[in-house]
């Protein structure tokens, strides 16, 4: 007894050290996080005052601080920069980003921060939905990378949550008690219950804006406020809003911003410095549909060779750094295309007047004039700002007429244009060749084209037209392009490239062996350009084409922007940047200034209040990448809409995907995907080959093979999830 009466006494003294000793490190596992957490939101070095002073809520001691920090050195996690300052470590395991989450529950953390130490991991962290814990799809969360699997994807911990996503959403209201709101965004799981006055004019189903209240109710549930009705999902506006929303796209122009452009105009006082290049010829060739034109064209025959005019509008004469209209274009970094709309990145005023280059007005433009030898070859550049004054507004289709079809009737209507824009096919036809014997690669992937009637309903989705006219621009703001980058790369000055890094080897590979199983004799593997394009060449007008394409593309890395010039791998260009669009491109319009800065022979310098030149890319490269995404999202939503007439009618598809649930198509007319579910295939038990990317029939030996051709018959449409849901068209009435 005496013994147990021990045992007893030493647990009732040893038990509140314990709870001591667990205070203590969870007090000083907090502190750590609090530390990592501002370090990381500051976003530059900081020191031990002001880390003290932003934990000053915490009450910790000085030398609290101190030892703390001192224990994420220890660990790596932060690093020193100098005169005792610290900063995340770039080559550790700790990043910011923002939440990528799946309906499942579970999440990735893309665009991380920083940069140099997420170069390092080949796939976005995981996050289980234990990890995920309350974090929501689109906040910004501080993680530790805790193992990286066999496959390459790292997995994370979620330690603190920096930001919330907006507290806004779209969803379908439903009436009831209390009245309901289902999020349109699937990722978000709540049925938000709503506390406020119901308008009368507002229908079951009717897509609203919701206000997320911070509190819940007292079971539990989350709450809203509906702040706007859009109206029935069936309008491409009610669409498009729902779009701008749920990633968050600034589309309405602040006052300020309209009230500056507004101002903006141009007098003969600011032509007398520019190049006056108004008797050169130039013309704008774009799409029937276009209403800004920030580009034209000028080609002249010279006795060793051609000399080429591209002239942009000089949107920097009116778009001056630090001002209102400035900083709402950089927010927003490019403007943003649905189908029939635009969300700009310039007002009005801008892209469609000032900045147009319409024809037969002077213009306010920056030019490059590059000459060439017959065979395509640079043989001379010059740049400057310029007054132009366009002959004539011309689209794809006329320019195809008169140099391909060589059409009589348009020939003789556009006599006095003949000769130079025979000229411009003849040096376009140069530069493509000697683009693609450097190794520069061809995919051919056609892109679908929307087209609505007046009251916003899809009319048709078919093919994007492009022919030897869309070559001829393509061409040459390329050549424009490379020349400007190439200036900066002669005057090792501090720019903004376009980059497109190598694909990694082990994609390569996978895509190697895939090309294995369709029987495509493929040369030796190598990570080159010249690689890809042999292949591109190998399938070219064969069955397993688009597959080969669409699996190639995917290998590829994102183009990007970035100060630290690594080359562009798709076009096997050393030097490449984006000149050519600054009325729709922010990354232009610095290039603009740059280049301007350079001919004045003025300093360019990193701002030094604002972010650094790296900073910018990244912030540019990442609002691309929401515009493309919003682009897709839109599409994705119209093609549903536009399905739904199809239900129970058949189609030719080639096998664009497939997985042990789900096999994906692409339809050949119509330019749609969908995917038919496993348990469609009823005929037979079918196994999922991996190795050769296949579903084989246990018994009949049947196959469904990727790139493989097949019929299909549309079964349904998800609207909210965005799904087209196809079955294996019935063989012989069967």
């Amino acid at each position: 007894m005496a013994k147990k009466r021990k045992f007893s006494k030493d647990k009732k003294q040893h038990q509140p050290r314990t709870t001591r000793k667990n205070k203590l490190q969870g007090f000083l596992q907090s502190l750590s996080t609090s530390i990592l957490s501002f370090v990381a939101m500051k976003g530059e070095p900081v020191n031990l005052s002001e880390i003290q002073e932003a934990l000053s809520q915490y009450l910790p001691a000085k030398k609290e601080i101190e030892e703390a920090v001192a224990e994420l050195v220890r660990r790596e996690e932060l690093v020193s920069a100098g005169k005792k300052r610290f900063r995340l470590n770039s080559k550790g395991r700790i990043f910011t980003g923002k939440i990528e989450k799946n309906p499942r529950g579970f999440g990735f953390v893309i665009d991380l921060h920083p940069a140099e130490a997420a170069d390092y991991y080949k796939k976005d962290p995981f996050l289980t939905v234990r990890n995920m814990g309350t974090a929501n799809h689109g906040d910004i969360v501080l993680i530790r990378v805790n193992k990286v699997r066999r496959d390459g994807r790292p997995e994370a911990e979620i330690l603190s949550l920096l930001e919330r996503s907006s507290e806004k959403l779209t969803g379908f209201f439903k009436a009831g008690n209390p009245p309901r709101v289902i999020p349109e965004d699937p990722r978000y799981p709540s049925t938000i219950a709503i506390v406020d006055a119901i308008a009368d004019n507002i229908e079951e189903n009717d897509v609203v804006i919701v206000q997320i209240l911070p509190e819940p109710s007292e079971k539990g549930f989350v709450q809203g406020k509906i702040c706007e009705v859009l109206g029935s999902a069936q309008n491409i506006d009610v669409q498009m809003r729902m779009v701008i929303e749920k990633h968050n796209l600034p589309h309405i122009f602040p006052k300020p911003v309209v009230q500056e452009a507004e101002a903006l105009s141009f007098n003969a006082a600011e032509i007398a410095d520019r190049l006056d290049l108004r008797e050169i010829a130039h013309v704008t060739i774009d799409g029937a549909t276009a209403k800004d034109f920030d580009d034209a064209i000028a080609v002249e025959k010279t006795r060793g060779g051609y000399r080429l005019y591209v002239s942009i509008a000089d949107v920097s004469h009116f778009v001056r750094p630090d001002t209102p209209l400035d900083k709402e274009a950089y927010l927003r970094g490019t403007s943003i295309y649905f189908p029939g709309r635009v969300i700009p990145m310039l007002p009005e005023k801008l892209s469609n007047n000032l900045c147009s280059l319409v024809p037969d007005e002077d213009r306010l433009s920056f030019s490059a004039i590059l000459d060439f030898s017959r065979d395509g070859k640079l043989t001379s550049k010059t740049f400057g700002k310029s007054i132009m004054r366009s002959k004539h507004r011309f689209t794809y289709t006329t320019v195809k007429n008169i140099l391909i079809d060589k059409d009589p009737q348009v020939r003789r209507l556009h006599k006095e244009f003949l000769n130079p824009l025979k000229w411009a096919g003849e040096l376009a036809q140069s530069l493509h060749k000697r683009r693609m014997d450097r190794g520069s690669i061809g995919f051919n992937i056609p892109e679908p084209e929307v087209s609505l009637e007046e009251d916003g309903k899809i009319r048709s989705i078919k093919r994007k037209e492009r022919n030897f006219a869309h070559l001829i621009i393509e061409e040459f703001m390329l050549a424009a392009n490379e020349a400007v980058a190439e200036l900066f790369t002669e005057q090792n000055i501090d720019f903004i490239y376009r980059i497109h890094e190598k694909p990694s080897p082990e994609k390569v590979e996978e895509f190697a062996s895939f090309a294995a199983t369709l029987g495509i004799d493929l040369p030796k593997v190598s990570a080159e350009p010249r690689w890809f394009g042999q292949v591109l060449e190998i399938v070219n007008g064969s069955p397993g084409e688009y597959v080969v394409n669409n699996l190639l593309l995917r290998t590829m890395q994102q183009a990007r922007y970035d100060p630290d010039n690594k080359g562009h791998f798709g076009l096997a260009a050393t030097d490449y940047t984006h000149f050519t669009s600054p009325i729709r491109r922010y990354p232009d319009l610095m290039v603009h200034r740059f280049l301007d800065a350079l001919l004045q022979n003025k300093p360019i310098k990193d701002s030094e209040k604002g972010p650094s030149l790296k900073e910018q890319a990244e912030h540019l490269s990442s609002r691309e990448r929401a515009a493309v995404t919003a682009e897709r999202d839109i599409n994705d939503r119209l093609k549903v809409f536009f399905m739904e007439q199809y239900i129970g009618e058949s189609f030719k598809a080639v096998i664009s995907g497939v997985s042990e649930n789900v096999l994906f198509v692409e339809l050949l007319d119509l330019f749609v995907s969908g995917s038919i579910d496993i348990s469609t295939l009823t005929d037979d038990y079918y196994l999922y080959d991996i190795k050769r990317y296949r579903l084989i029939g246990e018994i009949s030996g049947k196959t469904y093979q990727l790139g493989a051709s097949l019929d299909v018959t549309l079964v349904d449409v998800d609207h909210r999830l965005r799904r087209i849901n196809f079955a294996p068209a019935r063989e012989n009435g069967k």
